[in-house]
């Protein structure tokens, strides 16, 4: 038996941050790119309301404590930023359609909970091969 403490749970703050920040300027840049066509006009516009519902996001859910945890730090982070984007896109004259909701929760969800689920594989892979 091993007298060693386990490997920490935790992942570093920064890198995902900047991997949830990542996914919501790719996000926005991929939809002013397929509909409005002026980046740079339309970036700042754009970006906003999501990065914003992101950092809200982090906040409810304290994702500093381990960020990569798909559950439930990512779902918390993906639907505040998915739901607070919408909802603050929809108050400052943004337009809301269904389908542009559905691309939103979709390309979130694969981008934000898809890293945290890349992690968490590579976590267990980490554990097994420890165990053995």
């Amino acid at each position: 038996m091993s007298t060693t403490a386990p490997a920490s749970r935790t992942s570093p703050f920064w890198p995902a941050a900047v991997a949830d920040a990542v996914a919501v300027l790719v996000f926005t840049v991929v939809g002013i790119a397929s509909h409005d066509g002026s980046l740079v006009a339309a970036l700042g516009r754009v970006v906003w309301p999501f990065a914003l519902a992101a950092a809200i996001g982090w906040a409810v859910s304290r994702a500093w404590r381990d960020p990569a945890r798909p559950w439930p730090t990512g779902v918390i982070v993906w639907a505040v930023t998915v739901l607070g984007g919408l909802a603050l896109r929809g108050l400052t004259g943004g337009g809301l359609a269904w389908s542009f909701a559905l691309v939103t929760a979709i390309f979130l969800a694969i981008t934000m909970l898809g890293w945290r689920a890349l992690v968490a594989g590579i976590r267990r892979g980490q554990a097994r091969a420890a165990e053995s």
